[in-house]
């Protein structure tokens, strides 16, 4: 998760950012630390009880995919101003509604495919929805050194 919130985009107090899959083990504690780091954190969910779930953790808003347009929800959440980082573990299903949910020239973090891989991806489109960067990083890409996961617990802990 550090990897994710610190090392990947440092998140700053005062940024909106998109995490889908808010009520899973990942996106649990992604609500408790974007709250500690004084970042508004909309989670996507699939129930009202995963929902109560994100915002007992910490999330500043919720959107429950199921029934509510993602894209249109975060317009309006954050007054058109749309989102600093969309974490999106889903992959497949969620990639275009994803980039959608960016402000221009922000960034689009690809951590899971738990609905399958993003493929056959045009990076035209990243141009056309505004100069986004996007990144798929990985645990061992950023733990790789003997001292890195020991440093990376330490920071979870202090919320730094």
């Amino acid at each position: 998760m550090q990897y994710l919130l610190r090392q990947t985009y440092e998140l700053k107090g005062g940024e909106t950012i998109l995490f889908h899959a808010a009520a899973g083990g990942v996106g649990s504690i992604a609500c408790q630390w974007a709250k500690a780091l004084g970042v508004k954190l909309i989670g996507t969910v699939s129930s009202q009880e995963k929902a109560d779930l994100a915002m007992a953790n910490g999330a500043w808003a919720t959107i429950n995919y199921t029934e509510e347009n993602v894209v249109e929800r975060v317009r309006e959440l954050t007054n058109g101003e749309m989102c600093d980082v969309v974490y999106d573990s889903v992959g497949k299903d969620t990639w275009e509604m994803s980039l959608d949910c960016l402000k221009p020239r922000s960034l689009m973090v690809s951590f899971g495919n738990s609905s399958g891989p993003v493929d056959g991806v045009n990076i035209g489109i990243l141009n056309q929805k505004g100069a986004l960067f996007v990144t798929r990083p990985s645990l061992n890409g950023y733990a790789d050194t003997r001292e890195a996961p020991r440093d990376d617990v330490r920071r979870v802990f202090r919320h730094d």
